[in-house]
């Protein structure tokens, strides 16, 4: 029977099944940023470790100011921004700090080093994770609590979601881009229209789009409601490209 590439990846990285239906995920690649810091004090308190500091990678983004970063005037952001670097060093976790070039927001810079990867299980604090679908990723935004759990088993209870295949079809006019698309497409479907789904963005549209524009469909992914882009399946809503856009 054939499946989805979210099913062929969800059931590649089972490492048990729980109540209600739940499976405990291993997770591949584990991004931090420096809103990390409950996840951190969480084990701290409980006097637990990273399990595998090899499979998480940090980078300040969240509270990082785009200038004056050689010494951040804000004393709260510089707190947080230290915080991150002194909980990745003390795990032993592969940091980008300000000072690195190779430094930028969490979900370039994985793509651009090679940490995002097709067929792999991704996760990070943020809503956006999604972004690293359009690289054949499982990729999905955690809360601290998760973060934490990630950090202490490099695994996370989840429960299966439906799947929901998006194809888009058509040459798009002048001045029309991914953004453009990605938000007729939410307003076609509403903005719950993907609750409990994996989206899976399909069609002659989609495959001209370069990188960037395809990452830039996968992060409004969870504007539409949705988690985790990856496999297609339950329907196949055809958005025409000229007509509809």
């Amino acid at each position: 029977m054939a499946r989805t590439l979210y099913e062929k990846i969800w059931e590649a990285h089972e490492v048990a099944t729980g109540p209600g239906g739940r499976t405990l995920l291993y997770v591949d690649r584990h991004l931090l940023h420096d809103g990390s810091f409950h996840a951190f004090e969480s084990l701290k308190r409980a006097g637990r470790k990273v399990r595998r500091p090899e499979a998480a990678i940090a980078t300040p983004d969240h509270y990082a100011p785009t200038t004056g970063r050689e010494s951040i005037a804000n004393p709260e952001l510089r707190d947080k921004v230290e915080t991150l670097e002194a909980n990745a060093r003390a795990a032993s976790i592969k940091l980008y700090p300000l000072s690195d070039s190779r430094q930028g927001i969490v979900h370039i810079i994985g793509p651009e080093l090679g940490i995002t990867q097709p067929g792999i299980t991704l996760v990070c604090g943020d809503s956006h994770t999604s972004t690293h679908g359009a690289l054949g990723a499982l990729a999905f935004g955690i809360g601290a609590s998760e973060v934490a759990h990630v950090l202490a088993t490099q695994a996370l209870w989840q429960a299966r979601s439906k799947t929901f295949r998006i194809g888009v079809e058509g040459i798009l006019p002048a001045g029309v881009y991914a953004k453009d698309v990605v938000l007729a497409i939410i307003a076609r479907i509403g903005a719950f229209g993907g609750t409990g789904y994996t989206l899976e963005f399909s069609g002659g549209t989609i495959r001209r789009l370069s990188m960037e524009g395809r990452m830039t469909i996968c992060n409004m992914a969870i504007e539409a409601g949705a988690q985790r882009p990856g496999g297609a399946g339950r329907g196949d809503l055809r958005v025409p490209g000229r007509p509809a856009l």
